[in-house]
């Protein structure tokens, strides 16, 4: 076993930030836009789109991406593969869904000044070549086939392996997890624009589904990397330990875990849909209700009044 980092070292670790200008200047501008066009919205009136929660949401989804990236947590994920595990687990289940339900689009468009304003939103009619592309690009078996052709790849030894030691490549994976978490969720929030109409039970089906695919894929790679009986990637096996007594077969086994636990985020948005799709049935079956029942009134007024 290598020897263990003293207590100063993980505590020099822990404080490293690593404050990356074309991270920071990405997440500066595309939160200074979003708050920009949520005011602007709201003057206008439209507190029921700009609400205060949709706010929160996405600069919270802004703030997972800053931590993944710019944190100490990206110092450590060369040292610790649990961490690289967290890193990767907040740039594919947690900061993909909550920006996508800050529902960017109209905050970002409203934040942009006016004429660049008109000439983006005209490139998104329904039937601009970018919307029919990202119609494409966000069909279920599409996104979702990318989502999980990229997140085997990636945690193949030899691609890991190389992107810990080129950080090109690494910042390669990074933005390829991302991007297709994107396109993975899209379908599931369905944010605006909207590409797709979500709301019948069919489609709830379909989306659920999607999940269950999903949650069982990633449970599947989360058990190989945690169950394995060697360490797969030189890397960390090489790496001075930063925790007393912890191998990195253990190390390993951990971060396996962390992956396997992430298929909560996907029972999460399971439930939250079986949920919605309830209350839409209640909802159709309440107006069939009142339709039967004001149908029988009218055919009862409609009725000749008895002579007996």
């Amino acid at each position: 076993m290598a020897p263990a980092h003293s207590d100063l070292d993980l505590a020099q670790l822990v404080w490293r930030w690593h404050l990356r200008p074309d991270v920071l200047a990405v997440l500066v501008g595309f939160g200074a836009l979003y708050v920009v066009g949520w005011r602007r919205l709201r003057a206008r009136r439209s507190a029921a789109l700009a609400s205060p929660w949709l706010l929160a949401v996405y600069l919270t989804g802004l703030a997972s991406v800053a931590v993944a990236l710019l944190s100490p947590l990206d110092a450590l994920a060369d040292l610790l593969f649990t961490a690289h595990m967290v890193q990767h687990q907040l740039l594919l289940m947690v900061a993909p869904p909550l920006l996508l339900l800050g529902n960017p689009y109209p905050f970002v468009l409203w934040g942009l000044p006016h004429g660049v304003r008109r000439r983006l939103g005209s490139t998104l009619t329904v039937t601009g070549t970018l919307r029919v592309a990202w119609r494409h690009l966000t069909w279920m078996p599409v996104a979702g086939a990318l989502y999980m052709l990229v997140l085997f790849t990636w945690h193949h030894p030899a691609f890991y392996q190389a992107a810990l030691e080129h950080r090109g490549l690494h910042d390669l994976e990074h933005l390829s997890f991302f991007a297709t978490a994107v396109l993975f969720w899209w379908p599931v929030v369905n944010p605006a624009p909207r590409l797709r109409r979500l709301t019948s039970g069919l489609q709830y089906g379909y989306r659920i589904g999607y999940l269950v695919l999903a949650t069982g894929l990633n449970t599947l790679l989360g058990t190989v990397l945690g169950m394995s009986a060697r360490v797969l990637y030189p890397a960390y096996a090489a790496a001075p330990r930063v925790l007393d007594d912890w191998s990195a077969l253990d190390d390993q086994a951990f971060g396996g875990g962390i992956m396997w636990s992430g298929s909560h985020m996907y029972l999460l948005a399971i439930l939250i849909l079986v949920a919605r799709a309830l209350r839409a049935e209640e909802r159709r079956a309440l107006t069939v209700a009142v339709a039967a029942a004001a149908e029988s009134e009218q055919n009862e007024d409609a009725r000749p009044p008895s002579l007996v």
